[in-house]
């Protein structure tokens, strides 16, 4: 039955419970059915319609239909002091869910396992009332910091100290767990003499790095856990190595907001790939320059892009990779 459609339905419940029924978007295919129908009026109000009495009994025969239970709904919404609308059923149904959990919540929780326990499913808004069912207990996104760790690098945490040579040696990087960096996992052993942090997967891994830096790869925009790390590590000198693209250009921008000591990196080598290797890109006319390198001025004049692994295997690249480390820790 077409008005089985729950936006539809609860039109019919606001309809009957107050008399009138107010105009959104989301329902406007049963504002205007119910035109159609001849079942309501129009008001003095653009945005409201008032139900026609003698056709209540009409509304209420439909309503029963389609929502066998909606005086019990009904009788629900006026215990919580809602109102028969859409957001309001929404947090009727947060409220009744959350009735049901049966155990208390444990004090950390992956965010979409707490979504899921208060709201419809993993993926809905964490609104402000299913906030406050959650109450004290901390949401992680359970992000991972991929390191290839600099010489001496060690963990501690509660007395037990990690040292990283071995492992790194084993496996070529280390994840830090974000859950684990929140519950007191510490950097231990010589602070590395930069941390570089890189954009994309392949440079990251493929990139030559002296032993001394702590190579971190930053994937695109999922800085979170970047910027747990960097606080551990306040007098060290960051260095940004990424695209040099629109991507390239917002990213750089909300890692250097989040830690301004960063520093975006660009070379003269880049220069030399301009010939065979730049791509054909365009730049968005409101792109945020302002603290954007020369090169990539130049870059958006050009209508051209420039991706950071046509760089990983240059003899050269290591080389200028020193000499901004240099500028940057003198």
């Amino acid at each position: 039955m077409w008005w089985d459609q729950n936006l539809r339905r609860i039109a019919l419940l606001e309809l009957v419970i107050t008399g009138s029924l107010n105009k959104r978007k989301r329902q406007s295919e049963a504002w205007d059915e119910l035109i159609k129908l001849r079942w309501v009026r129009h008001t003095s109000r653009q945005d409201k319609l008032a139900l026609a009495p003698e056709h209540r009994g009409k509304v209420e025969d439909l309503l029963g239909k389609v929502w066998p239970g909606w005086r019990c709904v009904a009788a629900a919404l006026a215990a919580n002091a809602l109102q028969p609308i859409p957001s309001d059923l929404d947090e009727l149904e947060d409220l009744q869910r959350q009735a049901t959990i049966a155990v208390p919540l444990p004090p950390r929780l992956n965010q979409r396992t707490a979504i899921a326990a208060v709201g419809p499913h993993s993926k809905a808004v964490l609104s402000e009332q299913r906030l406050v069912a959650l109450g004290s207990v901390d949401l992680t996104r359970d992000g991972i910091v991929r390191v290839r760790p600099h010489r001496g690098l060690q963990l501690r945490r509660a007395g037990t100290q990690l040292n990283l040579a071995e492992i790194s040696a084993f496996l070529g990087e280390v994840t830090l767990p974000e859950r684990a960096l929140n519950a007191g996992l510490e950097l231990a052993g010589p602070e590395p003499a930069l941390v570089l942090l890189v954009e994309n997967l392949g440079t990251y891994i493929d990139i030559p790095a002296p032993p001394d830096w702590l190579i971190v790869h930053v994937p695109g925009w999922n800085t979170v856990s970047p910027q747990l790390l960097l606080p551990r590590l306040p007098d060290v000198p960051v260095l940004l190595f990424g695209d040099l693209d629109p991507a390239g250009v917002e990213i750089a921008a909300h890692l250097q907001s989040v830690h301004p000591p960063l520093r975006w990196v660009t070379f003269d080598l880049w220069r030399t790939l301009l010939p065979a290797y730049a791509q054909i890109g365009t730049w968005p006319e409101d792109q945020d320059l302002r603290r954007a390198p020369p090169l990539v001025h130049e870059l958006v004049r050009a209508h051209t892009w420039l991706e950071q692994e046509r760089l990983v295997l240059n003899e050269r690249l290591i080389g200028e990779l020193l000499a901004v480390a240099h500028a940057a820790t003198t």
